[in-house]
């Protein structure tokens, strides 16, 4: 067997299949990022058919372009990356999206997955495996990594993760509580919170509320530190 057949059949095959003209645009907020990932799909023989760092640039980026999958952030400035999944959904929803995170999948992937995105994958995963996933949602596929599947599996068939997580409690918020309790933990006050989120600090304060009803706490100061200590990795007090 040459060497080029070899190469041809060695790790890079499952992209090189969709390099007859998958094109695909990028939405981070980091232009590192966004530059080492449009150098990856690049040499796999993608289009990179433009980057964006909003999420408003992100959004009319698709809306021009129609890609065959967009890549997104979950994290974007002044931002939320649920939120323009729902809605690239809502716009096009024949577009794949996948998201590529340091935000660890058993917090996220399921939402992300009911926002309309059809897979997740963390920033720390070996380029390898980032490319796996771009070639399993080109295909129509879902992906999320083998030990969530187990564990959406057994929640589904059972109403128990196969292993508690980390953030197994969060799975009483909404989207979103979500996103409050997040940035609420970034030490960002209500009224910069109902800023970014583009809601009323009336509204704020109520989720506020609902926070600290779901999650048993007797008053902001605890939410705050609760949203703080998750935020770090920490265990929950």
């Amino acid at each position: 067997m040459t060497k080029e057949h070899r190469n041809a059949t060695g790790p890079a095959a499952p992209a090189a299949r969709h390099k007859r003209k998958a094109r695909i645009v990028i939405i981070d907020d980091h232009s590192l990022v966004r530059d080492g990932l449009a150098g990856l799909l690049t040499s796999q023989g993608f289009t990179v058919a433009g980057s964006a760092a909003t999420a408003g640039e992100g959004l009319e980026l698709v809306r021009k372009e129609r890609p065959d999958l967009a890549i997104l952030d979950m994290s974007l400035a002044k931002a939320d990356g649920l939120e323009l999944i729902k809605q690239i959904k809502a716009e096009l929803p024949d577009l794949s999206m996948l998201v590529i995170s340091m935000h660890d999948e058993n917090i996220y992937a399921e939402r992300v997955l009911r926002a309309g995105a059809r897979g997740y994958v963390m920033k720390k995963e070996p380029s390898e495996k980032i490319l796996a996933a771009i070639d399993q949602v080109l295909r129509g596929e879902i992906f999320v990594s083998d030990r969530l599947k187990q564990d959406m599996l057994a929640f589904s068939l059972t109403g128990k993760r196969s292993s508690e997580t980390p953030g197994s409690f969060l799975d009483l918020l909404s989207d979103r509580e979500m996103q409050v309790f997040q940035l609420l933990g970034n030490g960002i006050s209500t009224r910069e919170v109902a800023e970014r989120l583009h809601l009323s600090v009336k509204t704020i304060e109520s989720y506020r509320e609902n926070l600290k009803a779901k999650l048993n706490l007797p008053d902001g100061a605890a939410l705050v530190q609760r949203a703080i200590q998750w935020n770090r990795g920490q265990p929950a007090a």
